[in-house]
This record gives C-alpha cells, structure tokens and sequence, in this order.
C-alpha cells in the first residue's frame, strides 16, 4: 500500500487593508522554529488500491518456472536488450540528421490529428476502437482472457 506525508506550512491569512498578500512572502529555505512546526499542517494520504507490479513479477516468475528451455528463455532476454540497444542507437543516428527529424515530427504530428479524428473524436468510433483493442487482446491472450 503506498502512502504519501506532507508537511505543509498553515495557510496565512488575508489582511483587511489588502497589503499583504494572499499567500505571504516566500521564506528562505532555513531550520523553523519550533513556533513554526507548531503552525504546520500534517496531511497523509493512502492508496486504496493493490498494485500491478506484484502481479507482473508473479507473471514473470511463472513463466520462468514453466519454462523447460531456460537457455533459450536468457537468449530471447540478451536478444531483446541487443535490439533496444540498436534501436537506440539508430534512433540517434537518424537525429543528428539535417531535415529527417522535423519530417518525422510531421508526419508523427499528421498521424496523431488522423488517429484523434478517426477513433477518439466520435462515440462510435470509441466503441469500434474497444472492441478491435479487446479483440487483439484475446487473439494474444487467448479465449480465457477479458
């Protein structure tokens, strides 16, 4: 469960006359006072909800305790990190090009006003997006997943 403590200094108040402002001067950045910690507000803040992370290591452990080829398994994980590396590294390749960058904003910026219009613009076509995304997850997953 995460949590969250702040200590936020009491809210000043307004003077009538209308010269002090609102949220008062900024204080230097010094050791308060113990006046001043007595004029501090606690305020905590708990999360509700489980976390994903438990259940993706779980999924991940599963998969690796399933596994009866676990060599394969570690060439598939050094494999991966090769081609992120590599794809990194044509990334920056391709940015330190003259006119390929702003192109590719372009075309990236196009795509983006064509995908909002074509799919999240419109009620129906929200839906029709759902249903495609809900249905390439069960193609992947299989029949047993939601």
């Amino acid at each position: 469960m995460a949590s969250i403590l702040a200590r936020l200094p009491a809210p000043p108040l307004m003077a009538v006359n209308g010269r002090q402002p609102v949220l008062g001067t900024l204080q230097r950045f010094s050791l308060p006072s113990m006046k001043e910690r007595r004029d501090r507000v606690g305020v905590t803040a708990k999360a509700t909800g489980e976390t994903s992370d438990f259940s993706i290591v779980k999924s991940v452990q599963n998969v690796w305790d399933n596994s009866e080829d676990r060599v394969g398994l570690i060439g598939l994980g050094f494999a991966g990190v090769v081609a992120f590396w590599a794809s990194i590294n044509l990334l920056t390749a391709i940015d330190k090009l003259p006119v390929i960058p702003s192109v590719l904003e372009l075309v990236g910026l196009l795509f983006s006003s064509w995908f909002t219009y074509r799919y999240l613009l419109f009620k129906p076509d929200r839906q029709e997006l759902s249903q495609t995304i809900s249905k390439s997850i069960s193609d992947i997953l299989g029949s047993n997943a939601k």
